[in-house]
């Protein structure tokens, strides 16, 4: 079983800048695609980067291509998400996600953390 902790959410002004990290445990972390979605209120959830085993890809949803950066560290067992240009619509509980998978980025992870929330002030 995979844990994964979310942190480094909060309130920010448009325009601002956060660093999201999930920290992950129970499994061997290199053996881990790491995703990041989001549900903004009234929403579905939806993707918003993911970065395979060892980092050498990374993938981005179009709403957020150029403004957010998603990276790890193996060594450290954690996940990034570096966000610049917030937005108000980027408002949203940002959940990470691990599976053993890439393809799984699309049809469903298997391990979710509990989520932590930006909320972008206009």
């Amino acid at each position: 079983q995979v844990q994964l902790v979310e942190s480094g959410g909060g309130l920010v002004q448009a325009g601002g800048s956060l660093r999201l990290s999930c920290a992950a445990s129970g499994r061997t972390f290199s053996s881990l695609v790491m995703g990041w979605f989001r549900q903004a209120p009234g929403k579905e959830r939806e993707f918003v980067a993911a970065i395979t085993w060892s980092g050498g890809s990374t993938y981005y949803a179009d709403s957020v291509k150029g403004r957010f950066t998603i990276s790890r560290d193996n060594a450290k067992n954690t996940v990034y998400l570096q966000m610049n240009s917030l937005k108000p619509e980027d408002t949203a509980v940002y959940y990470c996600a691990a599976d053993t998978k890439l393809s799984s980025v699309s049809r469903g992870m298997s391990y979710w953390g509990k989520g932590t929330l930006v909320t972008v002030s206009s």
